[in-house]
C-alpha cells in the first residue's frame, strides 16, 4: 500500500554560485522518521537557487513515486519556500520554469505544505547535496545517486486514516469514499438547498481585472442583473430561510435585491464567502499579470496550494467556503438558503460538490449574476441541480 503522508527534505548548492552544483533530497515517514527514498545528482555548473529548486523537484518526484497524497516539504532555502508559497516574486527568469515544474508536481498531491528549517535540521539532504557538488567538481563519480522508493503501509491504518480524512477531506461531504452512491431520486424536502448566486457586474469584471478584496460597486448593468436575478430566485424559491452574502458591496447589493422578493429576510454577511485575496495582482488586468509575474502566474495556475504574491491560495479559499457550507447544512436542515458570493468561492463549492479535480476550476465559466443550485443531504449526499443558469439575463 502506498504511504499517505510523507516528509520531503531537500537542499542544493554550488561551489562558486554559479559553479559545480548538485542537489539532495530525502523522503521520510513523518511518524517514524524512516528514510523511504533518497535522491541526489550532480547537475554541472549552476547557481545555488537552481540547485535548490532541482532538489525540491527531485523530492516531490520521489514522493509521487511512493504514491503519497500529502507532503510536507522542508528546506533551508528561504527563497524557494517563500516563492513556492507565493509570498515572494520570482524575479529571476531562470527560476520561473523550475518553479512552474515544482508547482505542477504539487498539483499531483492532495496537499503540500512548505516549511523553512535551519540548516542543522536539514543535514541529511545537505550531505547528499554536498556529495553531488563534489561529483560535479570531479571529486567523485558523477551521475544520479538514488535509493529505489519503497512502498510502505500507512501507519496505524484505522485511526490515522480517519484522522487524515477529517483533516483533509473536502468539507461539502463529497468524498467518493464516504458519500453514498445511488441513481435513486431522493426526496428534496430532506435536503438543505443552496441557491448559489454570483454578484452582478462591476467595472472590474467588464475590464477583465483581478477583483478580490477590493470593494467595488455594481455598475448600472450590474444592478439590473441583480433585479433580474431576484425575479429568477423568487421563481425557484418564493420564500427562503436565509440570505447569506459575502460582506463586499457587490455581493450585498445583489443579495438585498434578492431578499426583497423572497420574504425580505435580513442579509447575513459571512466573511468565509469573500473572494480570494489576489494580493499584488488586485485590480490588474490578466495581461498585466502575465507580463509582470509570468512565473508566479504559471505556478498559481498549476496548483491550488500556490497563492498569488501577498495573496491567498485557492486551497485556503476552499477551506473557508467549506466551513460556510457545513454551517449552512447544519443550521438549515431541509430549508432553502440563498448564498451570494464571488466566482472563486462558488467554483470551489461546485468543484467539491461534483467531486471534480482542480482542472474543473479553469474549465467552468460562471457569468456575473449566474445561478447554480445544489442540494445537501444530512448523510453527506449531494445533488447538483443546475450550474450557471443565466436565462433571466437574456434581455439585458
Amino acid at each position: 500500500m502506498a504511504v499517505r503522508a510523507v516528509l520531503v527534505e531537500a537542499d542544493g548548492g554550488s561551489r562558486g554560485n554559479p559553479g559545480p552544483a548538485g542537489y539532495g533530497a530525502v523522503v521520510r515517514d513523518p511518524a517514524t522518521g524512516e528514510v523511504l527514498a533518497e535522491r541526489a545528482e550532480a547537475i554541472g555548473t549552476a547557481t545555488n537557487n537552481v540547485a535548490e529548486y532541482r532538489g525540491l523537484i527531485a523530492g516531490l518526484e520521489a514522493a509521487a513515486d511512493l504514491g503519497a497524497a500529502e507532503v510536507e516539504a522542508r528546506m533551508d532555502s528561504k527563497l524557494v519556500v517563500e516563492q513556492m508559497c507565493g509570498r515572494w516574486q520570482i524575479k529571476n527568469p531562470g527560476l520561473r520554469p523550475l518553479a512552474a515544474q515544482a508547482a505542477g508536481l504539487v498539483g499531483r498531491f492532495d496537499s503540500v505544505r512548505f516549511s523553512w528549517v535551519p540548516r542543522e535540521r536539514n543535514k541529511h539532504a545537505d550531505a547528499l547535496a554536498n556529495a553531488a557538488m563534489d561529483a560535479a567538481a570531479g571529486l567523485a563519480p558523477t551521475g544520479p545517486v538514488a535509493e529505489s522508493p519503497r512502498k510502505l503501509a500507512a501507519p496505524e491504518p484505522a485511526v490515522r486514516e480517519v484522522a487524515a480524512r477529517a483533516a483533509t477531506g473536502r468539507a461539502t461531504g463529497t468524498d467518493p469514499a464516504t458519500t453514498p452512491a445511488s441513481w435513486e431520486p431522493r426526496p428534496t424536502e430532506e435536503a438543505t438547498r443552496l441557491i448559489l448566486v454570483r454578484h452582478g457586474e462591476t467595472e472590474r469584471t467588464v475590464q477583465k481585472r483581478y477583483s478580490g478584496r477590493g470593494d467595488v460597486p455594481l455598475t448600472d448593468r450590474g444592478r439590473a442583473q441583480a433585479r433580474a436575478t431576484a425575479v429568477r430566485v423568487a421563481a425557484l424559491a418564493p420564500s427562503v430561510a436565509a440570505v447569506v452574502s459575502s460582506p463586499l458591496a457587490r455581493c450585498t447589493a445583489t443579495a438585498e435585491a434578492i431578499a426583497a422578493l423572497v420574504g425580505n429576510p435580513p442579509v447575513r454577511p459571512d466573511d468565509d464567502l469573500i473572494e480570494c485575496d489576489f494580493g499584488v495582482w488586485e485590480g490588474r488586468t490578466f495581461a498585466e499579470v502575465r507580463d509582470g509575474w509570468a512565473g508566479e502566474l504559471d505556478a498559481w495556475l498549476a496548483s491550488t496550494s500556490i497563492a498569488p504574491p501577498e495573496g491567498e491560495s485557492f486551497a485556503a479559499v476552499a477551506e473557508r467556503t467549506g466551513r460556510a457550507v457545513d454551517r449552512l447544512r447544519t443550521a438549515y436542515p431541509g430549508e432553502t438558503v440563498v448564498v451570494v458570493s464571488h466566482v472563486s468561492p462558488i467554483k470551489l463549492v461546485l468543484r467539491d460538490a461534483l467531486a471534480a479535480g482542480d482542472a474543473f476550476l479553469h474549465r467552468l465559466y460562471l457569468d456575473t449574476a449566474g445561478v447554480s443550485v445544489l442540494d445537501l443531504y444530512p448523510d453527506g449526499g449531494v445533488a447538483v441541480r443546475s450550474v450557471n443558469d443565466t436565462a433571466h439575463l437574456s434581455d439585458l
